[in-house]
């Protein structure tokens, strides 16, 4: 594991790293601070100023109903990273206690949690998302659930073949020996070895719950249509496509760029230092 005295260290050796921590800094205090640092009440309909681009007033322009773009943007941050992050953690932490016991336990149950996870990796995340939404319904409970169920085979995957590695090792078979339970041996002696994976999993799957957040706003079935959401903000482009504003596209398309390809730089910096085994394996998740 890496401490945290040599964070800053790692973070200063790498340029994008660097850089993507900057970012990442940086959407986390828009985040907690939104109604502070937003020019405008984002939900505040300013019609002298009916699809403005950007002026001195509107930095990022209004919307068609003359909405303060930057101020959506902002209060949007929060919305995103509580999604993301809620979604990461649900499918993770239910994917690492799955991927444990099966790996552990094998048998049975070890067989049939493969192909249930075959079956969850042959459907694509956002479609199987889609399906799950449709029968849910909207909300944001709701897309926090869908955007988790996508996640959480591919961690099952990755842990169980954590466990299967390290099950074998001596200390391990002197645990069973001595007649420990296996409660305890999963929990005190695999689990430890089990973080470091998960942590860098976790960190890649940042990413791709951000734009699958994104990609289900913009197809209108993300948390309610009127909140300010950067999938939504770009969705209304799309339906006004006869008199498209590049300034509702471009800006909330670029943050959603920069925050992705931030968590997928800390995380391959993660992998490389944590775990460099996981190499072109975490991307299915």
């Amino acid at each position: 594991m890496i401490r945290i005295k040599n964070l800053l260290i790692i973070i200063k050796s790498n340029p994008l790293t660097l850089f993507a921590t900057i970012i990442l800094i940086v959407m986390l205090v828009l985040a907690l601070f939104p109604s502070q640092i937003a020019p405008m009440d984002p939900q505040k309909a300013h019609y002298d100023a009916l699809r403005s681009p950007p002026t001195m007033q509107h930095l990022l322009g209004t919307d068609y109903a003359g909405r303060d773009v930057a101020s959506r943007m902002i209060h949007g941050v929060r919305t995103t990273l509580i999604i993301a992050f809620s979604a990461v953690i649900l499918s993770k932490t239910i994917g690492f206690f799955w991927g444990m016991t099966s790996g552990y336990f094998g048998g049975w149950f070890d067989l049939l949690t493969q192909r249930i996870i075959e079956v969850m990796l042959s459907i694509p995340s956002l479609i199987l998302a889609l399906l799950l939404l449709a029968g849910l319904g909207s909300g944001r409970l709701t897309v926090i659930i869908a955007i988790a169920v996508g996640g959480i085979a591919g961690t099952v995957r990755i842990i169980r073949s954590s466990v299967l590695t390290i099950k074998n090792m001596a200390y391990v078979e002197a645990a069973k020996a001595m007649g420990t339970h296996p409660i305890i041996i999963i929990f005190r002696h695999i689990a430890p070895q089990c973080f470091a994976p998960l942590l860098v999993v976790a960190s890649v799957s940042l990413g791709g719950a951000i734009f699958a957040e994104a990609a289900l706003s913009f197809l209108g079935l993300g948390i309610t249509p009127n909140a300010p959401t950067w999938g939504s903000m770009m969705s209304v482009v799309a339906e006004n496509y006869l008199r498209p504003l590049w300034w509702i596209a471009i800006f909330p398309g670029i943050a959603l760029t920069l925050t992705i390809m931030s968590f997928n730089l800390i995380g391959d910096e993660l992998r490389d230092r944590l775990d460099p085994k996981l190499k072109g394996e975490v991307k299915d998740n």
